[in-house]
């Protein structure tokens, strides 16, 4: 496997490779080729990430309260935001998955993409030093950060839903799973929202909660459009 690419897309060149191996190489892997995975190194690397994330919000953004950092470094430091940095280095072409895990999948999971970041971070800690980990740490989420700090103080989809719904009184507002789908590691979740027992809209997402937002989020969208 050319490593080369990766790190050439990542901007570091590692000078232990056995390093950046491990920092890719799934538990799958490891269990069926009886070699250490890449746990200890996200373990390690999900530190390094919450302190340096920490420490740029702490620095460029000084308006934002204690809370609302904590708010925009969630948002910046979840599956989610790791999956978009894995998939923007094409670390898939890179993962080192078990017969198991590349078999069921036609590609790597979101959470096994993400966690491999994380690794990443603690590789390249060890193979050089934090300075190395904090800039590849803020290259790739300063544009993030950016874009979370600018909606950290919006309402959620629920809250605006309901202040739309309320305006002209008590309204009674209810959500609801109608299925889930898939395996326990990737569910899909598909939620409905009524008001005053008629279906507005319908959402999906891979928590339950996430569905419903989804629900509220097109029912303010139809409200929108009808006015």
């Amino acid at each position: 496997m050319e490593l080369e690419a990766l790190e050439k897309s990542i901007g570091y060149t590692f000078r232990n490779k056995k390093l950046l191996k491990k920092a890719l190489t799934h538990t799958s892997y490891a269990f069926e080729n009886h070699i250490e995975s890449n746990e200890k190194l996200e373990f390690l690397g999900d530190s390094i990430l919450e302190f340096v994330s920490s420490k740029y919000l702490y620095e460029n953004f000084p308006k934002l309260t204690e809370g609302e950092m904590t708010k925009v470094r969630a948002d910046i430091v979840c599956e989610k935001s790791l999956h978009e940095i894995a998939k923007k280095h094409n670390f898939s072409d890179f993962l080192y998955l078990g017969k198991s895990e590349s078999t069921s999948h036609k590609e790597a999971r979101p959470a096994i993409m993400a966690d491999s970041v994380e690794a990443l971070i603690a590789a390249i800690y060890f193979d050089s030093n934090l300075e190395q980990a904090e800039k590849f740490i803020v290259e790739n989420l300063k544009e993030p950060a950016k874009i979370a700090s600018n909606h950290v103080g919006e309402k959620d989809y629920k809250t605006v839903l309901q202040e739309i719904l309320q305006k002209h009184g008590e309204v009674t507002i209810t959500y609801s799973i109608l299925k889930e789908q898939g395996p326990d590691h990737d569910k899909v979740f598909t939620a409905q929202v009524e008001y005053n027992h008629k279906v507005l809209a319908i959402g999906e997402g891979k928590t339950k909660k996430a569905a419903e937002m989804e629900a509220a989020r097109k029912a303010i969208q139809q409200f929108k459009q009808k006015n």
